[in-house]
């Protein structure tokens, strides 16, 4: 009895540890508001090259974030963090009229992906 007490409260209450990719176009804030996340302020970015990783804590839940850079040259380069993905933070610059069909096209490739197929998606409009 005790046993079984023990590993359901384990269950609930457990540290879950969750991998989130955020990617988009470039300067759409993806690194801004992963910091915002991570540290509760703005700070001065500059455009990433590569990507950022950073682990915020909420609750009982540990989100390790991969924030990739979304210069079109760095694009293809985004499937390479698709594998063990369990969330997929897709930022859009929803003042960017010009690329929102770009960015579009962006999400409908990365949605064709097998690999992301089990990954819950949040599209961030963000500024």
């Amino acid at each position: 009895m005790g046993l079984t007490f023990t590993k359901l409260f384990s269950r609930l209450f457990a540290k879950k540890e969750m991998r989130i990719l955020m990617v988009g176009l470039d300067a759409a804030g993806k690194t801004t508001i992963l910091y915002k996340l991570k540290l509760g302020e703005i700070v001065t970015t500059i455009p990433t090259i590569g990507f950022n990783v950073e682990t915020v804590e909420y609750k009982n839940i540990s989100f390790t974030v991969w924030d990739v850079g979304g210069q079109d040259k760095i694009r293809p380069l985004w499937r390479h963090y698709f594998q063990n993905t369990q969330g997929l933070i897709f930022v859009i610059d929803s003042n960017d009229r010009d690329r929102i069909v770009e960015a579009r096209d962006e999400l409908h490739r990365m949605l064709n992906e097998d690999e992301l197929r089990d990954a819950v998606l949040l599209v961030f409009a963000n500024k």
